[in-house]
């Protein structure tokens, strides 16, 4: 019998099985899977601020609460130390060594707007220029050929935090103008509702995830080839014309990108579970 709390862990379910959990197909549980799944749970409690003093339960009361093994709570924990998530050492226990921090992805507001609640934003502005774009961005840009674009390249940073390498490629007319403004204390979202005279509309935006080149590596005080975000953002104003094409690498041990998604129930009226 399959217990409530611990499901077996596997590739796949078994077709027509009556197992209340999916099983593996050998009926096995694998300890690295109940890592994975303790791991899992455990790094958004530590995301949600649960351990307010910073100090993680034993390993017993973790086994117990999360209903695996010490051993898969061992190397759970080895999985967020390798984060950075947490630090372990003898006679002082496992405590939470960093925090993420969360910018959302159903609203379009800039960095400084999303972690007003941690402290003060501020950017390193590294390059302020006119540039002949490629190709690609003047055609992203809706830009004729030949026009210029503005570059910007800025290192922002939470306190005394890199936290990301902001690319960014503004539309001459309205990139001129910002470019004159406070950059090191602004975010370029509110400069260009404030040059535009018009509010910004909407941004399709894309997430992957990337190594961090030398360059990136040595703004954001990161290793060389370690785990980054990168968002390209394309922005719009109002009015529906594109006016800021971003590349945003972020440092994947201290953001997290998080949104709230629906579900439109006359969409897919076809997909019924027979």
């Amino acid at each position: 019998m399959v217990d409530s709390h611990t499901p077996d862990s596997g590739a796949s379910v078994v077709p027509g099985a009556d197992a209340e959990f999916p099983r593996s197909l050998d009926g096995r549980r694998v300890r690295a899977d109940d890592a994975r799944r303790f791991a899992d749970l455990l790094r958004r409690q530590v995301h949600d601020g649960v351990f307010v003093d910073g100090a993680l339960p034993s390993e017993t009361k973790l086994a117990a609460e999360f209903h695996v093994s010490r051993n898969a709570v061992r190397e759970g924990l080895d999985i967020l130390r390798a984060e950075n998530l947490i630090v372990r050492a003898p006679k002082v226990g496992t405590r939470v060594s960093g925090r993420r921090f969360e910018h959302g992805l159903d609203a379009l507001v800039g960095l400084k707007e999303t972690l007003r609640d941690y402290g003060t934003v501020r950017n390193e502005v590294r390059v302020v220029t006119e540039i002949e774009p490629p190709p690609t961005v003047a055609r992203r840009l809706e830009l004729d050929p030949g026009a210029p674009v503005v570059y910007i390249e800025r290192v922002r940073y939470l306190g005394d935090l890199p936290l990301s390498l902001d690319l960014t490629y503004l539309v001459p007319d309205i990139g001129s103008q910002v470019a004159k403004r406070d950059l090191v204390h602004n975010d370029i979202f509110a400069l260009i509702e404030t040059v535009a005279g018009e509010p910004l509309g909407s941004a399709s935006v894309a997430v992957e995830a990337v190594s961090a080149d030398a360059h990136s590596a040595a703004n954001l005080h990161a290793p060389e080839g370690a785990a980054l975000l990168l968002l390209e953002r394309l922005t719009r104003l109002e009015s529906g014309r594109p006016v800021d094409l971003e590349y945003i690498r972020m440092r994947g041990d201290r953001m997290t990108l998080r949104g709230n998604l629906s579900r439109d129930s006359g969409a897919f009226p076809e997909w019924k579970v027979q």
